[in-house]
C-alpha cells in the first residue's frame, strides 16, 4: 500500500503516526511547513515533500491554497493509494481540492484532531459546509473519542473507526515510593483554551490545606507570564514550578512522581497526556467534558470538577487513601484500551479491505 500522510510535519503527532505505518505501509509524506528531524529515518527525502508554509489550523490558509498546485502536482508523480490528511479543516481541505479539482490520483482517508471538529464548524457557516465536505470525501475517518466520532457523523462523515490516539510503549508502573502524595502535574499548553488559569485556581485552594502541596507546570505559551505573575500573588511562587517544555524521558520523570495530574481545557477530546498521565498511575483532575468523562468515572478513578467548580482537599482525600489501587486500574486500562500499535493495525486492515471491495476499473 502507497499511503501520504499529509499533515504538519513538523508536529509530534505526525511523527508519532509515521513512526507506526512506515514498518507497515510505503510511506511519503506532504507537509504544510518542513520536517521534524524524526522524519529522516523514516520517509526518505525523495518521498517527501515540504510546502514551507505557516498554516493556521482553523482554516482559511490563503498561502497554504496557493500551494495546492505544487502539491497536487507531486501526488500526480507519487500516485499514491491512500491520501491521509490531518486535521480536516486545513490538510483535509488540501486533499480534497487536489483529489476533486485538480485530479491528484488517491482516494482520501482523514484523521481528525480535535478542535478541528469540535471548533472550528461552529465559527462560520462556510467552515460548517467546509468540513461537512471534506468529511464526505473521506472514505474513512479516525476520531480519538466517542463524543467527536458523533459530531463527525452529525456533519456528514461516513465510516469513522474511533480509537484513542495512544501510548506507543506502555510504561511499568513507578515503584513504590517514587509517587509523592501532595505533587501535582500539568502539561497542557500555557494557552486559553487549556485554561491553566483554573488549573492554578484549583491548586491554590488544595495548597491552603496542604502545606506541602507543589505543582509542577511544564510546556509553554503565551499565558506563562500572567501565570507566574497569578501565582506569586497567591504567595505559591516557592510551591509552583514552571519548567518549560520537557523531553519525553524527562516528562516521564514527572508523571511518574506526581500522584496528580491536573488538565481543565475548555474543549478537548481524548488527550494522550492524559492517556500517558494515566499509564503512570497518577490520578487524573478533568474538565467535565464528555472525553473526559470517557476516561474516569467521577470520585472512582479521578476527579471530574464539573462546571466552573473545583474539588477541595477534603473532596480529594478518599482518593488518596486509595491511590495505589488507582494507579493500577489506571494502567490497566490504558494496556488494554489505548495503545497505538494495535489501533494501527485495525486501521490498516480497514484501508486494504475498502481498496478489496473497490470495483475493478472497466
Amino acid at each position: 500500500m502507497r499511503l501520504v500522510l499529509l499533515g504538519d510535519g513538523q508536529s509530534p503527532h505526525l511523527l508519532k503516526w509515521a513512526r507506526a505505518l512506515a514498518p507497515r505501509v510505503e510511506l511519503w509524506a506532504a507537509s504544510s511547513r518542513g520536517f521534524a528531524p524524526g522524519f529522516d529515518g523514516l520517509v526518505p527525502a525523495a518521498r517527501r515533500l515540504a510546502l514551507d508554509t505557516r498554516p493556521n489550523f482553523d482554516g482559511g490558509n490563503v498561502a497554504l491554497l496557493r500551494r495546492l498546485p505544487r502539491l497536487a502536482a507531486w501526488l500526480k508523480t507519487v500516485r499514491p493509494d491512500w491520501i491521509h490528511a490531518h486535521y480536516l479543516t486545513s490538510h483535509g481541505t488540501l486533499a480534497w481540492l487536489a483529489t476533486a479539482w485538480l485530479g491528484a490520483p488517491g482516494r482520501l482517508v482523514g484523521s481528525a484532531w480535535g478542535s478541528d471538529i469540535l471548533v472550528t464548524p461552529q465559527r462560520s457557516r462556510v467552515l460548517r459546509w467546509l468540513t461537512g465536505r471534506v468529511l464526505r470525501a473521506c472514505a474513512l475517518t479516525t476520531s480519538d473519542s466517542q463524543v467527536m466520532a458523533t459530531r463527525m457523523r452529525q456533519l456528514g462523515a461516513g465510516e469513522v473507526m474511533n480509537f484513542p490516539f495512544g501510548l506507543e510503549a506502555l510504561p511499568p508502573l513507578p515503584a513504590p515510593g517514587v509517587k509523592q502524595d501532595r505533587l501535582f502535574f500539568a502539561n497542557r499548553g500555557l494557552e486559553a483554551i487549556y485554561d491553566p488559569a483554573r488549573v492554578l485556581q484549583l491548586f491554590t485552594r488544595v495548597a491552603h490545606d496542604w502545606p506541602d502541596a507543589q505543582l509542577v507546570v511544564a510546556n509553554d505559551g503565551a499565558l506563562r507570564p500572567a501565570l507566574e505573575q497569578q501565582a506569586a500573588a497567591a504567595g505559591l511562587a516557592g510551591r509552583v514550578q514552571f519548567v518549560g517544555r520537557l523531553d519525553a524521558a524527562t516528562q516521564a520523570e514527572g508523571y511518574a512522581r506526581a500522584r496528580w495530574y491536573l488538565s481543565l481545557p475548555q474543549s478537548d477530546s481524548v488527550s494522550v497526556s492524559v492517556l500517558e498521565a494515566m499509564a503512570h498511575g497518577c490520578i487524573p483532575i478533568l474538565s467535565d467534558l464528555p472525553a473526559n468523562r470517557e476516561l474516569v468515572r467521577h470520585g472512582d478513578n479521578g476527579w471530574i470538577a464539573a462546571g466552573r467548580s473545583l474539588p477541595w482537599p477534603a473532596e480529594l482525600a478518599p482518593l488518596l487513601a486509595r491511590s495505589d489501587a488507582i494507579a493500577a486500574a489506571n494502567h490497566a486500562w490504558v494496556a488494554g484500551h489505548a495503545m497505538f500499535a494495535p489501533c494501527v493495525d485495525a486501521f490498516l486492515y480497514r484501508l486494504r479491505a475498502l481498496d478489496a471491495a473497490r470495483p475493478a476499473p472497466q
